[in-house]
Order: C-alpha cells, then sequence, then structure tokens
C-alpha cells in the first residue's frame, strides 16, 4: 500500500509541474547586426582639414511573447550590446541620443533628454517594451509600452516605444482602431526642465488621442487615421504655451498586375497658445505627401518615388508651416543609403553627411529616386539608385520666431547607391554596399564662400533574424 501511495504521489507531481509548464507558451523572436563602415569624408569639406574614419557597430535585439492562455499574453523586449566594437567608452558620444531612449521623441527636446554626453548609455540590457495583449468579444487591447509611430507606409514614421492602450477590431474587410498615448509626463518628472521644479503640474502632459480605419481589398488596402494631440508642458515655463493639433493620415497601397503602388500624406493643423500677455498665438499648418512606384518584371525591378515636406520659409512669425513635432519624412523611410542612414547617424555621429538633412528640418525638403534591382539567384539581390534632394526653402525661423535666416541654395545634392545582398541561409544574410554624394550648395549654410566637398561611404552588413 505504502509503494501505491508513493507512485500515485509521484504521478501526481509530474502532472502537476506538467500542466504548470504548458500553461505559458513562449516565443521568442529578433535578430543581430554587425555593420562595417568606411566613410570617406564625413564633413564634406573639400581643403586640408578633411579625414576619413571607419568603426564597425552592432546590437542585439530579443523580443519575448509569453502566451498565458488563448488570446491572453505579455509581451516584452530588450536590446543588447549596443556599441562601437572595441570602443571602451560606454559613454554616449552625441549631446542628445534620443533615438535610444525614445522617451520623448520630437527634435524640439533633443536638447535636454536622451542620453546626454558623458552619461553611460545601457549597453547590455535595456528593456524598452513590456505589455499585455488580451482579446475580448468585442476587440483585442494592447496596453503598455509597445510600439508607437508607425502608420500605413514607412514615409512619416519613425518607430519608438512608448506607454500607450491600443484597441483594434474586425468588422468584414475593415479593420477599426482606437488609441490613447502617454507621450509625457510632466506631473511627476523632472527630466528636461529643472529639477524638482515643476511637479504637480497635473494639466502639463503631452497626451495623443488617435481613431483610425482600414479597408482591406484583393490587392491592397486604404487606411486613414484622425490623431489630436495636446501638448502642455510648456503651461510651466515662462512662455506659457499650450498646443493643440490635429492630423489626418491617408494612406494607400495596391498590386496591379505586376507594378506595386504606396502613397501616403500628412496634413497637420493647430494652434500654439500663449497665456503670456502680449505674446500672440503661432498657428500651424503642415503638409507632407509620398508616392512609390514599383514594376515587377520576373528577377528584375525597377521603379521611382517621390518625397515631400512642406519647409516654413514662407510662414510668418504667427503662423507655421513647418512642424516636425507632427510631420516629417520620419526615420523609417530610407530611400538613400548615406543621407538617411539612421544607424549611421547614431554609432558614428558628427559628420555633416550623418546629420539626416532631411528628418525635422524647418526648411523642409524635396527628394526625388528611381533605382532597379536583379536577382541572378534566389539568394542574391543586386540594386542601384539615384537620388536628388533639396530642401523645400531655403529661409527658416529661429526658435522664437522673431527672424528668419537664409541659406545659399535649396540643394542638399545627388547620391548615387549600389548594393548587393547575398543570403547565407534563410535567416542570414550579408549586405555589402557603396554610396556616393555630389554634394548640394545647401551645405555651406549661410556662407557663400564656403567650399564643399564630394564623399563616398563603403558598408557590409551581417544581419540574422529568428
Amino acid at each position: 500500500m505504502k509503494k501505491l501511495l508513493v507512485v500515485l504521489l509521484s504521478l501526481g507531481l509530474i502532472v502537476a509541474f506538467g500542466a504548470t509548464a504548458s500553461a505559458v507558451d513562449v516565443k521568442f523572436s529578433g535578430g543581430y547586426y554587425v555593420v562595417g563602415v568606411y566613410d570617406n569624408n564625413p564633413e564634406l569639406r573639400n581643403d586640408s582639414t578633411r579625414y576619413s574614419r571607419a568603426a564597425f557597430f552592432q546590437r542585439t535585439r530579443v523580443q519575448t511573447e509569453f502566451v498565458v492562455a488563448e488570446g491572453l499574453s505579455l509581451t516584452t523586449r530588450f536590446d543588447a550590446m549596443e556599441k562601437q566594437w572595441g570602443n571602451t567608452d560606454s559613454r554616449s558620444m552625441v549631446a542628445a541620443d534620443t533615438d535610444k531612449t525614445n522617451s520623448r521623441p520630437y527634435s524640439s527636446f533633443t536638447a535636454t533628454t536622451g542620453n546626454i554626453a558623458g552619461k553611460n548609455l545601457q549597453e547590455n540590457l535595456e528593456f524598452e517594451r513590456g505589455f499585455i495583449t488580451f482579446k475580448t468579444a468585442l476587440a483585442q487591447f494592447d496596453v503598455g509600452y509597445q510600439i508607437a509611430g508607425k502608420w500605413g507606409t514607412d514615409f512619416g514614421d519613425s518607430e519608438y516605444t512608448r506607454p500607450r492602450i491600443k484597441m483594434t477590431t474586425q468588422a468584414g474587410p475593415f479593420t477599426l482602431l482606437a488609441i490613447y498615448e502617454k507621450i509625457f509626463e510632466v506631473d511627476s518628472s523632472s527630466v528636461g526642465y529643472p529639477a524638482y521644479t515643476y511637479r504637480g503640474k497635473t494639466d502639463a502632459d503631452w497626451d495623443m488621442y488617435a481613431v483610425g480605419g482600414i479597408y482591406s481589398f484583393k490587392g491592397g488596402q486604404v487606411g486613414l487615421l484622425y490623431q489630436y494631440v495636446v501638448a502642455s508642458y510648456g503651461r510651466v515655463g515662462p512662455a506659457q504655451s499650450k498646443l493643440a493639433g490635429m492630423g489626418f493620415v491617408p494612406y494607400f497601397k495596391a498590386t496591379v498586375g505586376p507594378v506595386y503602388l504606396e502613397g501616403e500624406a500628412t496634413y497637420i493643423t493647430g494652434k500654439m497658445k500663449y497665456d503670456a500677455i502680449g505674446v500672440a498665438d503661432t498657428d500651424i499648418e503642415s503638409f507632407n505627401a509620398y508616392l512609390k512606384a514599383r514594376m515587377n518584371m520576373g528577377p528584375a525591378y525597377f521603379g521611382g518615388q517621390i518625397g515631400w515636406v512642406m519647409g516654413d520659409g514662407d510662414g510668418t512669425a504667427t503662423k507655421m508651416k513647418n512642424f516636425s513635432g507632427f510631420s516629417d519624412a520620419g526615420y523609417d523611410w530610407k530611400p538613400t543609403l548615406i543621407l538617411n542612414n539612421v544607424d549611421y547617424n547614431t554609432w558614428i555621429p558628427g559628420g555633416a553627411d550623418s546629420s539626416n538633412p532631411y528628418h525635422n528640418d524647418p526648411k523642409g525638403f524635396f527628394l526625388y529616386n528611381v533605382f532597379a534591382g536583379f536577382n541572378p539567384t534566389p539568394k542574391l539581390n543586386i540594386e542601384a539608385a539615384v537620388s536628388v534632394a533639396s530642401y523645400d526653402s531655403k529661409k527658416y525661423w529661429n526658435a522664437a520666431r522673431t527672424s528668419q535666416t537664409e541659406i545659399v541654395s535649396k540643394k542638399i545634392g545627388t547620391e548615387v547607391d549600389i548594393t548587393a545582398t547575398y543570403k547565407i541561409f534563410d535567416n542570414l544574410t550579408y549586405m555589402v554596399g557603396a554610396g556616393y554624394i555630389f554634394t548640394g550648395d545647401a551645405w555651406k549654410g549661410t556662407d557663400a564662400a564656403r567650399e564643399v566637398g564630394n564623399n563616398y561611404m563603403l558598408l557590409n552588413k551581417l544581419t540574422l533574424s529568428f
């Protein structure tokens, strides 16, 4: 009898532990990349002070989904070992590295947030996402720190992590969503302002509310997003300002035979209100647009794309016609190899060509690009592209909007790129590329006598995804 009880107890423990272990299903995804870069003339100089530089940098990313029950899961994500090879200084190399913290994404705050020069980076484990997903009869809900800044096409997108509540539901071919997002909490934060000075200001936050819809059809989809943003952080400062703005973002994607088309536009309207006596309110109106076409011809393809962001040069002191906090090209749109290489800009900063000249710039920009590619084998892709970029306006306002400055030229330059990508395994690719910039006079800034030089960059990248 005693032996029977021991056997039954053992079987019970096995069943109990087995039930506990199977209650949570864990799924992993992520990737790793390492990039080697040679930059011939990073500051675009044309004199004896020009120099070149070379470096390797890498990143490891792991996303974990804990499936607790059907329709219920917890998702986390961390980055690790984000650094240059051989760089023993773990401090940030730039004045404010907002791409690393994603805490307050817009350019008007980069001087006071992110990784201030000399501040240690989290290069070992940096958890940036953690959110719950649960499905009900009404909709799917995502609650917590999750992906943000993504909608429609890559144009205008900058993938960030922000705290938000997102509701998504299906109604036939329609996908409907509603979002609440907390962009910045002033009530309990001392970041970006003198320490503790503005705590307790409950009406000084930065929030975003959005509703959207996507209609899917055979071969494509169309969507429209409406955003309402209230940014009251300025009400705690000397200017006593409050921003309220609305954004309308339509897009489409369609495949018609061998032709793929996509496009997106953003229209922003709003007002910056000042409580201070004698300070006039500022009207906000921003617009951008994007269109891309690609023709597939068996193993070959070709196409072109156009992107435009309105500049603020013809605005007035009380009307802002380019508001970078809402309307810009975004970091995710990468039509060129050098001018908008975000990884390069993050890990080897300081050069003129790494400053992303058409991202968050009050002068706006206009870029058109033609490209062609060929797949000689299923594992090998070769692509070439030519891009011409210029600013939308030569003039731009100072931060106080009391005066304007005019640069010498709108022309950013012409860039020629060629890349070859080979699949070593289905999840492992190796890319080599070269880019050359014929520098435009916009790099002279306000100094017409300054001489600028061309530049080229060579890079290779090993990417693992799982």
